[in-house]
């Protein structure tokens, strides 16, 4: 993943993710470095670090800075679809929405299904459409069937990386 600080752009060899946190005074972006070498529990525990963090405003601007890539949930709030606009010097970021029963065509037959609507803005510059395309098939994969992530680890720790 890459960002900006000015041309040309800084490349960085590891994902610093950015998940959003709902605090009291607004939504807050920390960052979660070095992201695609951690696994689920790591992952999990930084976040509730910094939901704590965020509650009790205490995320230092250190916390926050750095990041390549912003997770969105809107979901969580009711969001049906939304296309986010990058964070400053950061490369992307993922928006996932509700799951909401939608009708679907399966078999000729139209039949309610769960349906998510994801959306990626990315900075063309430094991200190839069909590398964004790709990414996007792999989150709705792992969205259809967490298992697919979980199941095809070829290390002990499932990683973030297994996303690109």
């Amino acid at each position: 993943m890459h960002h900006f600080l000015s041309w040309p752009y800084i490349v960085n060899y590891h994902c610093h993710s950015c998940p959003d946190c709902s605090a009291l005074k607004g939504l807050v972006v920390p960052v979660i470095r070095n992201a695609d070498t951690m696994n689920f529990a790591d992952i999990e525990k930084q976040i509730n670090t910094f939901a704590k963090k965020a509650n009790n405003g205490s995320l230092s601007i250190d916390e926050m800075a750095g990041g390549t890539l912003t997770i969105s949930n809107g979901g969580v709030y009711g969001s049906l679809l939304s296309t986010s606009i990058i964070n400053p010097h950061q490369s992307a970021i993922l928006g996932m929405h509700s799951i909401v029963s939608r009708p679907m065509v399966v078999g000729g037959n139209v039949v309610p299904r769960p349906m998510m609507y994801v959306a990626l803005t990315y900075d063309h510059r430094i991200i190839d459409g069909i590398e964004a395309v790709f990414f996007l098939g792999r989150i709705k994969d792992i969205v259809e069937d967490p298992r697919r992530l979980l199941l095809d680890m070829s290390s002990p720790q499932v990683r973030l990386s297994k996303l690109y």
